[in-house]
């Protein structure tokens, strides 16, 4: 059987839990964020914030794309940054992961 997956449906499943979880240690461990204000932050949970940390969420596809982390990493702390210290939202935070989508596949990366 022929299985058709739109490639922002796989890069949702395997690249958004780890620039998620880049973007969470960051807050966390540079700025101070607790994890209730880094789960608002990035519109999700604390209890997925804790296993971010944790390396028990978004930790396991990192292997995956190591030619890929350098980028995936830079706009992650991007992203932290610009939560940090500017107070942007989810909605923003997810647009710089959707340039970042975009970047990696016009640069045929993924």
């Amino acid at each position: 059987m022929l299985k058709v997956y739109p490639r922002c449906e796989i890069i949702a499943k395997y690249i958004l839990p780890v620039f998620r979880s880049l973007v969470a240690k960051e807050l966390i461990e540079k700025y101070n964020f607790t994890q209730v204000a880094a789960a608002e932050k990035l519109g999700t949970t604390q209890a997925a914030i804790s296993q971010y940390i944790h390396s028990k969420r978004g930790h396991k596809s990192i292997e995956q794309f190591g030619d890929l982390m350098d980028d995936i990493r830079s706009v992650a702390i991007e992203a932290a940054k610009s939560i940090a210290t500017r107070e942007i939202d989810s909605d923003e935070v997810m647009a710089k992961f959707c340039e970042l989508c975009t970047k990696l596949r016009k640069e045929k990366k993924i």
